[in-house]
């Protein structure tokens, strides 16, 4: 494998690990809405993300940086043809950091229910708007000669992007709802194994028919075996839940979001923003890469930081391992 291949794979990678954790915590701020019935129990969800939705999206800045330094055509062409969803989606990052700090600076009911809105939009909007981003990459947009985005915002909202928005939203919404039910007690844990019981199934509509549309749109042998897998996993993971078993429903919708976004990166190598008016003039990784020396510095580096990033996101995530539920809520807090 060439450096470039190499960097594909880690940025995939990276992307993957971002759509994993950053997923169930954009469904546990969605179902703030959906499921919590007071104010003690919408802080119990944002309480369950609360250490480490700061640390998920550190996986979006190194996909971005990275995808900056190895492949800055790709880079470029994506950051400019999607510059309005992608500035919405900056936009909802933001003020959905700023509504985690700043709901309980305060008391007051409507200070509270104001931030509380802003974490439900800005966790819907940016659940909806990654499908829409990758369904584009995938299906391919209109590149020119110069390598350049000469379509318009109206071209990202075609019926493939918009159905790959819908499978990101209903998908991260059930992982978020089983990891609920993995990190709750009480009555909330068993509302939240209902309705992720529910929104699964509803769930397995889009996904499957997203799956199965790139698939026979652009995929190959490796493709399928990554749809049977996100397939299987998501019945898995419904069986699982219906059980009890939190622990397993989690894990293997998790394995649902991993082999979904595989397959996508698997079906787009090697272009990586594929051309819709002609294929000579997509982006691949060779012609959008780095030098092959930027790329060796930046293997050394990644070798030597990810271990580091990756053994300190853990220990936060078993730190912050037990159970809560609404009498670890201060009566203060509301």
């Amino acid at each position: 494998m060439e450096l470039h291949d190499v960097w594909f794979v880690l940025i995939a990678v990276l992307w993957i690990g971002y759509f994993f954790l950053e997923g169930f915590d954009f469904g546990v701020g969605i179902l703030t809405r959906l499921l919590a019935r007071d104010r003690a129990e919408k802080r119990v969800l944002i309480n369950t993300i609360g250490p480490v939705w700061d640390g998920n999206e550190v996986w979006l800045l190194t996909a971005g940086g990275a995808t900056f330094a190895a492949f800055p055509e790709w880079y470029a062409t994506l950051f400019s043809g999607f510059y309005l969803p992608l500035l919405i989606i900056l936009v909802c990052l933001i003020v959905r950091g700023v509504a985690f700090e700043y709901r309980a600076k305060r008391t007051e009911e409507h200070w509270q229910r104001n931030w509380e809105t802003a974490i439900f939009w800005s966790s819907l909007v940016p659940a909806f708007l990654w499908g829409v981003a990758f369904g584009n990459i995938v299906r391919g947009v209109k590149i020119d000669r110069n390598l350049e985005y000469v379509g318009g915002f109206w071209d990202l909202l075609n019926p493939y992007a918009l159905l790959g928005g819908l499978v990101t939203l209903s998908l991260f919404t059930f992982h978020g709802a089983v990891f609920t039910a993995l990190k709750t007690l009480g009555d909330i844990r068993e509302r939240a194994r209902r309705l992720a019981l529910r929104v699964g199934l509803v769930t397995a509509v889009p996904v499957l028919g997203f799956l199965l549309w790139t698939q026979a749109d652009r995929g190959d042998g490796a493709s399928l075996v990554a749809l049977v897998v996100a397939a299987a996993a998501l019945v898995a993971a419904l069986v699982a839940n219906q059980a009890g078993r939190e622990g397993w429903a989690f894990a293997l919708s998790g394995v649902t979001v991993v082999a979904a976004v595989a397959m996508l990166f698997l079906t787009l190598f090697p272009d990586v923003m594929p051309s819709t008016l002609n294929p000579a003039w997509s982006l691949t990784v060779s012609n959008a890469s780095s030098s092959p020396y930027t790329l060796k510095i930046m293997t050394w580096c990644a070798g030597i930081a990810t271990p580091v990033v990756l053994f300190y996101q853990s220990w936060t995530y078993w730190v912050f391992r037990k159970r809560i539920g609404t009498q670890h809520i201060a009566e203060t807090v509301h």
